[in-house]
């Protein structure tokens, strides 16, 4: 069993319960997955992109990535529907945790100029979303291989109803949010 997993039955659910009043454990928040978004829009020109971006996505998550292709065409970005732009990975279990703990432990710690992640980026239903500006704050990519610079998007989904409770859920956790 994963340790943060474990410190999520031990600590943060009793401190939940009591926060917020709850009559069940059911009621109590809880991470249902993570999804991890990569777009590659040069992958239009240039469908090596689009490889390097799986591969990379793979080594991070330790899933393969689903291809995500464009929903319509729009021809000022010389794109037609059905065109593959992009690559995601949906983590769940102890993947999920896994993950969540290398992302505060040691992926977050290593951006340059790092203040904490921000409040503001729940979207009124509990989830949070993180941008990453650079693939290369993981510890499994190996920087003299990496072709091109690329961002990504992680989206925490969490089973809770409000912004507070999601807050408060990832805070215990231990995301670094700016003070």
């Amino acid at each position: 069993m994963n340790d943060l997993k474990q410190k999520y039955q031990d600590e943060i659910l009793p401190s939940l319960m009591n926060k917020f009043d709850y009559d069940s454990v059911m009621e109590a928040p809880n991470i249902e997955k993570i999804v991890i978004n990569m777009g590659v829009g040069d992958a239009v020109q240039n469908s090596k992109a689009l490889d390097n971006a799986v591969e990379e996505l793979a080594l991070i998550t330790g899933q393969t990535p689903v291809v995500t292709r464009a929903k319509r065409s729009i021809s000022g970005f010389r794109l037609r529907e059905g065109m593959p732009i992009g690559a995601k990975v949906t983590l769940r279990g102890n993947r999920m945790y896994e993950f969540l703990q290398k992302l505060i432990a040691v992926s977050l710690p290593r951006v340059r100029d790092f203040r904490g992640i921000s409040k503001k980026a729940f979207d009124g239903r509990g989830n949070y979303t993180l941008g990453i500006k650079e693939q290369l704050i993981f510890p499994e990519i190996n920087y003299d291989k990496v072709s091109k610079v690329r961002g990504m998007d992680i989206v925490i989904v969490t089973t809770s109803n409000t912004d507070e409770e999601a807050r408060e859920l990832l805070t215990q956790i231990g995301m670094p949010f700016q003070k």
